[in-house]
């Protein structure tokens, strides 16, 4: 059976969405010659990957009003791809990943660039700024494409306050990830380790992922209320449990599968609920040991396996486990019991609560 993101072709038709924005901008960039292809080429590389599900909710959303299937739906979809890039680009950054889907980030894509042509300056720098200048591009042309994207314009003036409203909130989302990086975590209740990290949840991923897309369907599709507040508590159900999904695959997935390396945000030392929940869960050495090693760069093989099973001992990883659970069967239910939306669309989003939660990739 195929999966609601292969439902009308939706994921070759917003790839081609995606292609036909980025061959009107490449024209667009065209005056400024040459020199700007690198900017062009992280972009591009990009937007040729991933699963597509923040195109598939605001398409279902959309159809959960009842409204048909059209190109300018898809191409109004296909924004959110751009506006996943940007994200995706500007963690990179901020987090100093080298990996994304298997390539080198933007900014280590361009900064070998700088070296491999023997450039003056810091490559590293030139590798940043180019990256916050793709993202910011990124950024642009997913406001472009919301405005062209051939829908009425009283529907879209019905989905703009949502529209901008993600926008603004993923932003300061991914400043409250930079504040609880920094902020000392050793001395506060198990209980605020967990609350804090799952704010950052909410405002840095489920909203923008599941939720805001969601909502930007059905206001343009001209849902009724009882629909929307559906939607809502849908979405951000859904976007916790599909967050909770990445956090653990952050350290323990396949590298294969997730396209990067084993324990990177180990190394990176992010503050998951997993690794409150862990902290929470082990000995005084246990939790002595995490902490001295979560965080370093320098994280070894043998290391990184260490706290794997650090954390799978505490018992963390069930924890997260059932609450995925708890939250996928909420989002179901929700809508199971929301007797406004289309069937059609009610049982697409029903299954695209499988396809966010039970993956390794």
């Amino acid at each position: 059976m195929p999966s609601s993101l292969d439902t009308a072709d939706l994921r070759r038709r917003v790839q081609e969405c995606l292609d036909a924005e980025l061959a009107t901008q490449r024209a667009v960039l065209a005056e400024l010659g040459a020199d700007v292809d690198d900017l062009l080429s992280a972009v591009t590389g990009l937007l040729r990957g991933g699963k597509r599900l923040r195109a598939a909710f605001l398409y279902w959303g959309h159809r959960a009003a009842g409204r048909p299937d059209s190109p300018a739906l898809v191409r109004l979809a296909s924004a959110m791809e751009l506006f996943q890039a940007a994200a995706l680009i500007h963690d990179d950054v901020m987090d100093d990943s080298d990996t994304r889907r298997g390539m080198p980030a933007a900014h280590r894509a361009l900064a070998r660039h700088h070296v491999q042509r023997g450039w003056d300056g810091d490559a590293n720098r030139f590798g940043l700024a180019g990256a916050v200048l793709a993202g910011n591009l990124c950024l642009t042309w997913t406001d472009a494409v919301y405005a062209t994207c051939g829908l009425p314009e009283a529907d879209l003036a019905r989905g703009r306050a949502v529209f901008d409203r993600m926008r603004t909130q993923l932003m300061a989302g991914q400043f409250l990830d930079v504040v609880e990086s920094m902020r000392p975590w050793r001395s506060l209740p198990d209980d605020v380790r967990v609350a804090r990290a799952d704010r950052v949840i909410l405002y840095k991923s489920a909203k923008y992922s599941v939720e805001h897309p969601l909502l930007i369907g059905g206001r343009t599709g001209g849902l009724d209320e009882p629909g929307l507040r559906a939607l809502s508590r849908y979405g951000v159900a859904l976007g916790r449990a599909f967050q909770q999904r990445d956090d653990l695959l952050g350290v323990f997935g396949d590298p294969e599968q997730t396209g990067k390396p084993a324990g990177d945000d180990l190394r990176e030392g992010k503050r998951t609920v997993l690794l409150a929940h862990a902290l929470a869960g082990t000995g005084a050495s246990g939790r002595a040991r995490i902490e001295a090693l979560v965080g370093r760069p320098d994280l070894r093989a043998g290391q990184v396996e260490e706290l794997r099973l650090l954390i799978e001992a505490s018992g963390a990883v069930a924890v997260i486990e059932e609450e995925i659970t708890r939250l996928a069967d909420s989002a179901r239910e929700t809508v199971a019991t929301a007797s406004t939306l289309d069937p059609d669309a009610a049982a697409a989003l029903v299954d695209l609560v499988d396809v966010a939660t039970a993956r390794t990739a």
